[in-house]
């Protein structure tokens, strides 16, 4: 993995995210070779799933929502990830890739805990007016609060998808394997409808 991050950071593809300043994990920036190749994809994709369908509609819905969206999904008090601590050291590990002793002092764990992997952000002018939400963990939200929208505006038949490319943010314990477990990224997905509140997944 090594090899082929520093031959992606040498040919232009990706860099370390905010790397002059010591770089933040988790984090990536695309080159001018790589943002090409990521539009590329994206508008291939893009193509195949949306534009060349006449049972698919593209949205693009906002990265910031109302917090009872994630409530409803079930993401807010459960979407976590088991955590320990070094007693030690004070390193941080997922509970289900840590060893028996902390990697980098040998030191013991604490007790496991879940950890939230949702980013929260404020919203409004000051403390006392502003309201918490997140930035999205995945976009399959605003496909789903979109659907009304699709039907009252389209009228399509079901079966019918709704698609939506876009950034997505996890706040991960432990970023790893490059762009693969990384803390934003961006995800191409599409929610097929059968009946109306009932879905399946047929791409992502």
């Amino acid at each position: 993995m090594e090899k082929i991050v520093s031959l992606a950071k040498r040919r232009g593809f990706i860099y370390p995210g905010s790397e002059i300043y010591g770089g933040l994990s988790g984090t990536w920036d695309y080159g001018p070779l790589g943002v090409e190749l990521k539009n590329n994809i994206k508008n291939l994709w893009w193509r195949m799933f949306v534009q060349n369908r006449d049972d698919i509609y593209g949205v693009d819905a906002a990265i910031l929502m109302n917090p009872e969206v994630w409530k409803a999904s079930g993401h807010v008090g459960g979407f976590s990830d088991p955590l320990v601590e070094c007693k030690k050291c004070k390193r941080r590990f997922r509970a289900d890739q840590a060893g028996k002793k902390c990697a980098e002092c040998g030191g013991a764990y604490g007790d496991v805990r879940q950890f939230d992997m949702m980013f929260k952000t404020q919203i409004g002018a000051g403390d006392e007016t502003s309201s918490t939400t997140y930035l999205r963990p995945e976009t399959a939200g605003g496909i789903f609060v979109n659907f009304k929208n699709i039907v009252d505006s389209f009228h399509p038949k079901l079966p019918f998808g709704i698609a939506q490319i876009g950034k997505a943010f996890r706040n991960e314990i432990a970023p790893r394997d490059f762009l693969f477990r990384s803390r934003e990224f961006e995800q191409m997905e599409n929610e097929y409808f059968v009946r109306e509140g009932e879905w399946k997944e047929n791409f992502e």
